[in-house]
């Protein structure tokens, strides 16, 4: 699935990397966050454990797509990157002073935000029909609000705060899907029957939020159309960060809190949980007591995310699912932090390991029981360093956010070479990282 939080950090990086608006960043997952932050982020991997079945034992070298510099180019879709098997890549480009949810197919763009709502937005899920999720300033509705839900405003696209409204596009058309009584919304997945999930805002005031937030808001699946709330036992508010085939959907719960200038929401998530047959399933923690989010699910209802340590000054990337203890799947070599972002159905996790400072940030896939830096396993011609690894299908590929050797940032595809050797040319050595990318990691991981 792709991770939500690294398409927000990675929305934010479009920002940083724009001197004229205000700089904030996820991405992760985060990075992808910027994740994704990034930003990097909503799909379900399509297929089964057979499709990678055959490779088995097997350590995949990758050889790498440079998919052009985030966000510079309308027809690259900013990151971070959901890729299905069939194709389809969703994220948004900046038009002028605008941003919009875009579609990239096979070469062809579709600006999925013209004529959209009438302002600016955002695109996150995308299943293999090509059917797209996200959020969008609804100018049209003639709705008021005094909240930035969407973060809009925050990322400078916006002088005042606008209604934000989850969405859905399929046939040309976006489709404003239904809040839970108040303005604003999210949707952030969809899978292969439509199901979509992300937040919306009842009508009810939130004495814990701090301006410009003040309503609650709950995390909703939307089938047919029709919000349903999910629950979040005593937390106030939620939100779902990640969906699969099998309906079941993953996300968090807690407090509202001040807007997270990298993940781009106003929540404190305190809770990771799985929803399932109605029911939210506590997936448990790694002792810390917040930062504990999931950013993507399989089909097998496997949730990879992040939790902080004992003592909050720290997180890991964990794997979980429903009557399994929350596993702490640790970092690259001796990094302090890392980020679970995606996961498919053959068990692969990517996501990104950092050392203390964040002078190091670097993709990882999981591979016999350990995080490996994905540097080192890429082979022919390259020229990047992978920072992050917010998206794996279930053919293996990966997407992520890469700088080149001028720091810029680009968006990639690692494609799996099983059997390859590695590459004299592969970049295994951490760039020096501008200030800008470390700052932007440190507050995705709410440091």
């Amino acid at each position: 699935m792709k991770s939500t939080v690294f398409s927000r950090v990675n929305r934010a990086a479009q920002m940083v990397n724009g001197a004229a608006r205000s700089q904030s960043l996820l991405m992760a997952g985060i990075a992808c966050v910027g994740l994704t932050l990034a930003g990097c982020s909503g799909l379900t991997t399509l297929g089964t454990q057979s499709d990678r079945a055959q490779n088995a034992g097997q350590p995949s070298r990758y050889t790498i797509q440079d998919l052009g510099v985030f966000g510079a180019n309308p027809t690259v879709p900013g990151g971070p990157l959901v890729v299905t098997d069939s194709g389809w890549i969703s994220g948004a480009a900046v038009l002028g002073a605008d941003e919009h949810a875009v579609l990239y197919y096979r070469g062809n763009t579709i600006d999925v935000g013209t004529p959209g709502l009438g302002g600016n937005s955002m695109g996150y899920g995308v299943n293999e029909s090509g059917v797209t999720a996200g959020e969008a300033e609804d100018i049209a509705a003639g709705l008021a609000t005094t909240e930035d839900f969407c973060g809009f405003q925050a990322l400078g696209f916006s002088n005042s705060p606008t209604p934000c409204v989850p969405f859905v596009w399929q046939n040309g058309q976006m489709i404003p899907l239904p809040t839970l009584g108040g303005v604003n919304g999210s949707a952030t997945e969809i899978n292969s029957s439509g199901m979509v999930g992300g937040t919306a805002e009842t009508a009810a005031t939130d004495s814990n939020c701090s301006a410009p937030q003040s309503n609650q808001f709950l995390p909703v699946v939307w089938n047919h159309g029709a919000a349903r709330a999910l629950p979040t036992g005593n937390d106030a508010d939620g939100v779902v960060t990640a969906v699969n085939d099998a309906g079941q959907a993953a996300g968090a719960s807690g407090d509202c809190a001040s807007l997270n200038p990298i993940l781009l929401f106003y929540l404190n998530p305190t809770h990771a949980l799985l929803w399932q047959n109605g029911f939210a399933i506590d997936l448990g923690n790694l002792g810390g007591k917040s930062n504990n989010l999931p950013h993507g699910m399989n089909n097998l209802g496997q949730v990879v995310g992040e939790s902080d340590l004992p003592g909050d000054q720290t997180a890991h990337a964990f794997l979980a699912s429903a009557g399994t203890k929350m596993q702490d799947l640790g970092t690259v070599g001796s990094d302090t932090y890392s980020f679970g972002f995606g996961i498919n159905d053959a068990g692969e996790i990517v996501g990104l390991s950092a050392n203390a400072d964040f002078s190091v940030i670097r993709a990882f896939i999981r591979q016999d029981g350990a995080l490996v830096d994905l540097n080192t396993l890429v082979t022919g011609n390259n020229s990047l360093y992978l920072l992050t690894a917010c998206f794996v299908n279930s053919r293996g590929e990966i997407t992520g956010i890469a700088l080149d050797q001028n720091g810029a940032e680009h968006t990639y595809l690692a494609t799996p070479v099983p059997g390859a050797a590695a590459s004299s040319s592969a970049v295994s050595k951490p760039p020096v990282l501008p200030d800008s990318i470390r700052e932007r990691f440190r507050l995705a991981m709410h440091i």
